[in-house]
């Protein structure tokens, strides 16, 4: 895998998913909500673990600098 993701890209969803995180946490979402909006932030920090998107390969977008 060819990394596709830059670092204020991996911040941007990092941030996102520790505020999904959050919510919850705090009971600020629940049910149905809170299950999906956690698999999405799994997803993200997954994809910024590794610096790859596939969904940015499969549209040919790159966030990273140095390819």
């Amino acid at each position: 895998m060819k990394k596709n993701m830059g670092t204020t890209d991996k911040l941007i969803r990092v941030v996102i998913a520790a505020a999904i995180g959050l919510l919850y946490y705090l009971d600020y979402i629940s049910g149905t909500l809170a299950y999906v909006l956690m698999g999405i932030a799994i997803i993200l920090l997954i994809t910024s673990l590794i610096n790859f998107c596939p969904l940015y390969r499969l549209l040919g977008k790159s966030t990273c600098k140095i390819n």
